[in-house]
């Protein structure tokens, strides 16, 4: 809420304009369970006069319904407001409140102390400039101090307040308080916090909180108010490169198209050159466009739309760079991974990526280490468990746009996405990308994929078989092949054995080598729909992710999954290679069907029933739904 100010009263637009040029501080409120994190910021509400008179009268009766204090006000239920949250006395999920004061606008997000709910620490100091982190007088730098402040530290919040809470319980002693400051700053100095501010206080009785406390006369400092009115914090967003990712092609008629987002760092004008990122394509800038009218430059913080000079392929996901220091641009990396899900990290799973604007597809390998947050030993280990902190390596299926995290916050982390369940499962700082320069970007060419589709004279497309060995994936693919060639379609076949002949002849058949021989066919794949051609791929391709994967590479309409749906009674039975007897016989482990699973489409373009349909007749019925579908078609233009 607002500060309550003498302009309210004599001259409301007065107060507007000045509330509206305040400075915006975010800050978070963290540490260890019970440290008193909410209870501080209802004191912080509660001295500044920034209470409701209904709100305090709910207060007083809260207090003495469910409250920690007895006959005194409980200021933790200004900011605890779940049910669960007030049975228990804890704060379980992340509790935002907006206040001023007559110098500043503030926005606090008070998260949870428990190791369990350290995922909702990260989502609230992700966005904050300055940490306010609690430490109970009474027992010190604590396990899970040590925790948020590494945390608060990979999170690039480089301002930290530590607050010496409960002082009051402790007889305001200066031993206690200096001892605690001793060690959280050598702590401190091991992850590399310069700017650290200790403060003596007790929320409850509201010493130090706004004004000097005479129970600690030996204490010259800030309060924490004064602390949170004074910090200066540095927006070096505002001095980086331009970067802009965009949210929305605007395009309300023929004669407009324009690229809608925000300006995450630096600057633009009209005039200025701009590159788009991964694309390479570049252009300048014709028109800076906002609901107020159009600008001559927009900043940091801004949601503009631009307009380009150059009618240039540039979509939602994409990033708009200043041309002479655009954004790198790789798809794989070093990235720390904070795990926030209860089901640990799958390694090789496929997962999808949101970093800013644009999800892709991705992977992610097992940690290289751990990071024990006490200790700060790195520690070998197989995945990553809740709350676990990890160096992993991240292969997305398609190149994006990105800033190390050390240098921009908004182009440099993201989040993981579980495929089916939709929950975010982890979140993640990009360190930098493997095994790609710098200086290398995306080459942008001119003859493209709508080109090479209008030589051929019909669509690009994918049309996958999956099925056991020994449905009749390849007997199929054939007869498919022969009557797209017959009708003029130029096609290629990649077929399942002949791969493991050269390409992928280093692959074993464990389940990682599987994926790893589906990865890499999907990219061919991609190449040859690029390349104006139809790619039939006959794989068993067991598992519904990786040929979800294979999908997600190429356009909406291009990839066609067809099931070759046989009982695995039927293809053993056939076994005209023997490897169902070998894999019987414990001759041939891991082997789809028997001692591996198979994982069958759920809703496939098409379904071959090998028991009612000839290859003859499959093979036909599946020309005839790509005839329907229009992949046969030349393209228009």
């Amino acid at each position: 809420m607002a500060h309550t100010s003498d302009l309210i009263a004599t001259d409301i637009d007065a107060y507007l304009l000045a509330h509206e040029h305040k400075s915006l501080l975010r800050f978070i409120t963290c540490g260890s369970v019970d440290d008193g994190k909410s209870t501080l910021i209802g004191r912080l509400l509660y001295d500044s006069h920034m209470v409701f008179e209904d709100h305090m009268a709910a207060l007083a009766v809260d207090s003495k319904k469910v409250g920690t204090q007895g006959d005194e006000l409980d200021f933790a239920l200004l900011v605890d407001g779940l049910g669960a949250e007030r049975e228990q006395g804890i704060t379980i999920d992340v509790a935002y409140r907006f206040f001023s004061t007559e110098t500043r606008k503030f926005i606090v997000a008070d998260t949870p102390g428990h190791e369990q709910y350290t995922r909702n620490m990260v989502t609230g100091a992700s966005t904050t400039d300055v940490a306010v982190i609690l430490v109970d007088a009474r027992h010190g730098v604590m396990t899970q101090t040590r925790r948020h402040s590494y945390l608060v530290r990979l999170l690039g919040i480089e301002k930290v307040a530590v607050a010496v809470n409960k002082l009051d319980l402790v007889d305001y002693s200066q031993e206690v308080f200096e001892r605690i400051e001793k060690d959280y700053r050598a702590f401190a100095e091991e992850i590399g916090l310069a700017d650290v501010t200790c403060i003596p206080l007790s929320a409850l009785r509201g010493d130090n909180i706004t004004t000097l406390s005479e129970h600690t006369p030996w204490y010259s400092g800030p309060t924490l108010m004064g602390y949170l009115e004074a910090v200066e914090v540095d927006d070096d967003r505002v001095s980086a490169p331009f970067r802009l990712p965009v949210q929305w092609v605007n395009r309300p008629d023929l004669d407009f198209r324009g690229f809608a987002g925000t300006i995450v760092s630096g600057k633009v004008a009209v005039g200025d050159a701009v590159r788009v990122v991964p694309a390479g394509t570049t252009s300048t800038v014709a028109r800076i466009v906002t609901l107020d009218g159009d600008l001559q430059e927009a900043v940091t913080g801004q949601s503009v739309t631009l307009t380009l000079a150059d009618e240039i392929d540039c979509s939602r996901g994409d990033v708009l760079c200043a041309a002479d220091s655009p954004a790198p641009s790789a798809d794989q990396f070093s990235a720390h991974v904070v795990w926030m899900s209860e089901d640990e990290l799958q390694p090789g799973r496929a997962y999808l990526v949101k970093a800013g604007t644009r999800t892709v597809g991705a992977t992610i390998s097992g940690p290289e280490y751990l990071i024990d947050v006490n200790t700060l030993e790195q520690l070998p280990a197989p995945t990553l468990k809740l709350n676990e902190i990890g160096i992993c390596d991240v292969r997305l299926d398609r190149a994006i746009a990105f800033d190390p995290y050390s240098e921009n916050r908004d182009t440099g982390g993201f989040i993981v996405i579980d495929r089916l369940s939709n929950d975010t499962v982890a979140a993640g700082l990009l360190r930098a990308p493997l095994r790609r320069s710098h200086n290398v970007h995306w080459q942008a060419v001119q003859v493209d994929k709508a080109a090479h589709g209008a030589l051929m004279g019909h669509r690009p497309g994918v049309i996958w078989f999956t099925g056991l060995s020994g449905a009749g994936k390849s007997t199929i693919a054939n007869l498919v092949e022969k009557r797209l060639h017959a009708l003029g379609v130029h096609t290629y076949l990649l077929d399942g054995d002949n791969v493991r002949h050269g390409l992928n002849q280093d692959l074993g058949f464990d389940d990682a080598a599987r994926k790893e021989n589906i990865r890499r066919v999907a990219e061919v794949s991609r190449l040859m729909v690029d390349a104006g051609l139809v790619v039939l791929v006959s794989f068993i391709s067991p598992f519904r992710t990786e040929r979800a994967v294979a999908r997600a590479l190429v356009e909406e309409g291009e990839f066609f999954e067809v099931h070759v749906d046989t009982p695995l009674e039927v293809a053993e039975s056939r076994d005209t290679k023997g490897l169902y007897a070998k894999a019987r016989r414990g001759e041939l482990p891991d082997f789809t069907g028997i001692d591996s699973p198979y994982e069958p489409p759920e809703n496939p373009e098409i379904r071959i029933d090998t028991s009612a349909l000839s290859p003859e007749e499959a093979a036909e019925e599946v020309v005839q739904v790509l005839r329907d579908r229009g992949l046969l078609e030349r393209p228009a233009g």
